[in-house]
């Protein structure tokens, strides 16, 4: 290792809020393949910065993003109303009074060597409070796909870590220097990220039929959305055109919903599960995957190599995803479930269109991108494995 990590432990402090799941999954899976490329080499740590120093009304957002997002319309208006650099800077200049004791005392305790943050908010008070004179790196990892707001940009930054050219470009029509910018993609979980295997064998552990087509429907870990409507009408549909399909339905933490489920008798092979550890399993196992159009199950999905079926999306925050997965020809937009059914019927009917779905979602994967992410942050503070070449660090100076 080199000279600094042979006397320093570097401390890489990530930034992130429970705001939504996809900031707290994609630090824990650079956190992850930190200690998978260099075991105890760096120590990381993660600050929910929202509560654990915010001020009130801030420290709440944790709590009241839920709701937020279950008013999809006014999202959606206050997405577009503040996605430039220019009103983001009023918003900042706003809130600055009311949140600058607690991003100074943050400043002030913070003794990391890096800072990674994955989440847009957080960006503009800490480099505020840090000022000028920090020589601290700051690191941001993107963790929206395509649709990524302004808020997300922030010039001062050493390095902004995107997940597709997309966003790459919409960074730099937000005034993002181009040499401050990387694509690696979105990091996920490394068992998100293993070889295919066997299906055949997934199937038989996991008791799933062997002879016909299995359509995944998941609804996130609270199993929000259209999954009932979506789940039945694909069961009675499928049925009544005598197609050879199974479904494969998780509910999440809602108990109710498997309950309600559960209590019903299905035409088709139905499978109910709620909160489940083994979804890569589900997806390697799986041929069709319905879901929400949500950055992290997407980029899993294209890892599994999983034809995608999007029954819904955040207005604003995941219309990109969407038109990302149609125009790549990895995914359709259905939100309806007569469309669903649609879909699922010909890609059970018609095959070679599902493989055609398959191989362009595979062609997005990125399996490496916690890992890549992961060495970047490592070069920075000088950290390497024994026996294999130092990554050159792409922060400036």
């Amino acid at each position: 290792m080199s000279d600094l990590a042979a006397n320093h432990r570097p401390r890489i402090l990530f930034l992130f809020s429970d705001t939504g799941g996809g900031h707290r999954s994609a630090a824990e899976a650079i956190i992850e393949a930190i200690h998978l490329e260099f075991g105890e080499l760096v120590q990381p740590e993660m600050v929910d910065f929202f509560k654990e120093y915010a001020p009130l009304p801030f420290n709440q957002m944790p709590k009241w993003y839920p709701y937020m997002v279950k008013v999809p319309k006014v999202w959606e208006f206050g997405f577009h109303l503040s996605d430039s650099p220019q009103r983001v800077s009023i918003i900042n200049n706003t809130a600055w009074p009311y949140v600058r004791s607690a991003a100074k005392n943050f400043a002030k305790r913070v003794s990391h060597d890096l800072i990674v943050s994955v989440h847009p908010v957080v960006n503009t008070p800490i480099l505020r409070a840090m000022g000028r004179s920090n020589t601290r790196p700051y690191i941001t990892v993107v963790t929206d796909l395509v649709s990524t707001h302004a808020m997300w940009y922030n010039r001062r930054v050493d390095l902004c870590i995107v997940p597709t050219q997309a966003a790459f470009q919409r960074a730099i029509g937000y005034g993002m220097p181009p040499e401050r910018l990387q694509v690696v993609g979105l990091p996920v979980a490394q068992r998100f990220c293993q070889p295919p295997g066997d299906q055949q064998l997934l199937r038989e552990r996991l008791k799933w039929p062997q002879d016909c087509t299995v359509i995944l429907l998941v609804g996130g870990g609270e199993g929000m959305g259209p999954i009932e409507q979506n789940a039945l009408t694909l069961a009675s549909g499928l049925a009544e055109s005598g197609l050879s399909a199974a479904l494969v339905v998780i509910t999440g933490r809602n108990l109710t919903l498997k309950e309600r489920l559960e209590a019903r008798v299905w035409p088709i092979p139905t499978f109910i599960y709620g909160f489940v550890r083994e979804m890569p399993e589900f997806m390697r196992a799986a041929d069709i995957l319905v879901t929400k159009a949500g950055p992290g199950t997407m980029s899993e999905a294209f890892n599994a190599g999983l034809p995608i079926i999007l029954d819904s999306r955040l207005p604003g925050q995941e219309d990109g995803n969407v038109i990302y997965a149609i125009s790549e020809g990895a995914g359709v937009w259905a939100p309806s479930a007569d469309l669903v059914l649609a879909v699922a019927r010909n890609w059970v009917m018609y095959p070679e269109h599902r493989l055609m779905a398959a191989t362009a979602s595979r062609r997005l994967a990125r399996p490496e991108a916690a890992r890549q992410i992961a060495r970047i942050i490592a070069a920075q503070v000088g950290v390497y494995v024994e026996g294999k070449a130092p990554v050159e660090s792409p922060l400036p100076g």
